[in-house]
């Protein structure tokens, strides 16, 4: 089996997902007819099948989960420095 390396552009593969996901024909179909993998179309079909709203909001949250684990990572390190000091104090005080 040879492999090809030829690219599609973004609009050739969001027409080729519309096919899928709107005309509802078979991916073996589309993929066939187009000349394309059923492999590359299914891959398609998961990036762009979605409205570009919600892949825009999955976007968002995707930088607000990262920015969120972030913060409860330092707020972490913040609690486990004042724990130490609190107990170092305490026994100083003792």
């Amino acid at each position: 089996m040879i492999m090809s390396t030829a690219r599609f552009t973004e609009e050739f593969k969001l027409e080729a997902v519309k096919q899928v996901t709107e005309h509802q024909r078979p991916v073996a179909e589309v993929a066939k007819r187009l000349g394309v993998s059923t492999h590359s179309l299914y891959v398609w079909v998961k990036r762009y099948g979605k409205s570009a709203p919600q892949r825009e909001r999955e976007s968002n949250e995707a930088v607000e989960l990262r920015r969120l684990r972030s913060e409860v990572k330092r707020l972490t390190e913040e609690r486990d420095i004042l724990k130490k000091a609190a107990a170092y104090f305490a026994k100083e005080s003792g």
